[in-house]
């Protein structure tokens, strides 16, 4: 390896670990991915992205992705978890999927639902 090729491998060196990291903390177990399926902008769908942002900053703070789908635009995107109901909350990670359906406006139920472990 030239001097130039070492050099151009210690400063990948840095941002290949941080990727690596950055893997393991999101396959690590703490970590959840979720994602919340409504219909526009509707006060069911509007609650219940409310109330999932409270939640997860309550409880999962900097341990969470939340995507959300709007099916009035992107509608094929409900095959993939078979949604039936909006909203729909599925949780991706960590395994097994688990789904809650409504504008999750029950703390208990949502953080039961999603099988957070109290801090």
């Amino acid at each position: 390896m030239t001097a130039a090729g070492k050099k151009t491998a210690r400063k990948a060196a840095p941002k290949a670990k941080a990727a690596r990291a950055k893997r393991i903390e999101r396959t690590d177990e703490g970590f959840f991915d979720l994602r919340l399926y409504v219909a526009g902008q509707t006060p069911k769908s509007l609650a219940a992205l409310a109330n999932l942002k409270r939640i997860c900053e309550e409880h999962l703070k900097g341990k969470y992705r939340l995507e959300v789908v709007d099916l009035l635009k992107n509608p094929q995107l409900a095959q993939g978890d078979q949604i039936l109901a909006i909203p729909t909350l599925v949780r991706k990670l960590p395994e097994p999927i688990k789904k809650i359906i409504g504008d999750l406006s029950n703390t208990e139920r949502v953080i039961v639902g999603l099988d957070i472990r109290p801090r």
